[in-house]
């Protein structure tokens, strides 16, 4: 499974690809069980302009049920920052961010490497 992240241009917040658009929870992005389907949507989303900056696929894990990053840098993305437990997304709570919490893994996503490769 994988998933598409970017940055938001005008804040920098994370965000992830959902039919079209870009989301800012990782519990609301669009799941890619297709290599050829996750990199359409990379294409997609590339080429809508100024409105995100590196945009690129990651890998996820099941954790809990649910799905989660395998990486732990893209974990960290999705949840905000690790300063406190009370800032950022993971404040918020819930099944989606437990299993962010705990789930397990540190490889580099393939398309942060072919980002960096650039």
């Amino acid at each position: 499974m994988k998933a598409l992240t970017a940055n938001r241009l005008d804040d920098g917040e994370v965000v992830f690809w959902k039919a079209g658009r870009w989301v800012e929870r990782f519990a609301d992005a669009e799941l890619f069980t297709a290599a050829e389907t996750g990199e359409a949507a990379e294409a997609s989303a590339k080429s809508q302009g100024t409105t995100v900056v590196d945009a690129y696929l990651i890998d996820l894990v099941e954790s809990e049920g649910l799905w989660a990053p395998l990486s732990y840098r893209e974990r960290i993305r999705a949840l905000g920052p690790t300063n406190h437990l009370g800032h950022g997304k993971q404040a918020e709570g819930g099944a989606a961010i437990e299993a962010l919490q705990h789930a397990s893994g540190a490889a580099r996503s393939t398309g942060r490497v072919n980002l960096i490769k650039r």
